[in-house]
């Protein structure tokens, strides 16, 4: 089960940023997705909870954690912003270069960012975006699955991400980007419980 397409028109973030608020939109290439609808309580626990751990560790360092709704615009080259064709909203975002940074959100790849896997944004997740990601230059992207307790983890290694490395919610995870940056998946399993 696939994210509904708002119609095969192509669109850019001068389109999205006109559209009212009852509906929240994706843009991947200039076709318009519809977001799931409100994330379960398991999601935004889950959300919630890796979202607090990054935010408590990057507290007087130069890298920023946000949270969902938060767009992400990912030009593929110097186009305007009104050009640009890809605009996401993941739920956790890392960025560590503040000059990518404005009141829109961030425009350019973020260093790190996690998706929370629900039944309709799975396929979405592990295929568009991720193809998305990989092109824009994001040095990780996590997915995780809440049914089967997996985190996937793709490193960005020559301009590929490759296959990911996978563990289990009772790891300890670090990411690569910003030092010494862990997420504790025990604590996550523990918020569940």
């Amino acid at each position: 089960m696939g994210l509904a397409l708002r119609d095969r028109n192509h669109y850019t973030y001068g389109d999205y940023r006109t559209w009212n608020g009852d509906t929240r939109w994706e843009l991947i290439d200039g076709l318009a997705y519809a977001m799931a609808p409100a994330p379960t309580r398991t999601h935004q626990i889950i959300v919630g909870e890796i979202f607090r751990q990054v935010a408590n560790q990057l507290q007087g360092q130069p890298c920023r954690a946000f949270i969902a709704p938060f767009d992400v615009r990912l030009p593929r080259g110097n186009e305007a912003d009104d050009a640009v064709e890809s605009v996401v909203q993941p739920d956790v975002v890392v960025v560590c270069d503040s000059k990518k940074l404005d009141e829109k959100g961030c425009r350019g790849a973020p260093d790190w960012i996690v998706e929370v896997l629900s039944p309709s944004t799975a396929d979405h997740d592990h295929k568009l975006k991720r193809a998305l990601y990989e092109r824009s230059g994001v040095l990780e992207y996590w997915l995780v699955h809440p049914t089967d307790r997996l985190v996937h983890v793709y490193r960005l290694a020559n301009g590929q991400y490759g296959k990911p490395d996978v563990f289990v919610f009772s790891d300890v995870v670090a990411t690569r980007v910003a030092g010494e940056l862990t997420v504790d998946f025990a604590q996550v399993a523990s918020a569940l419980d």
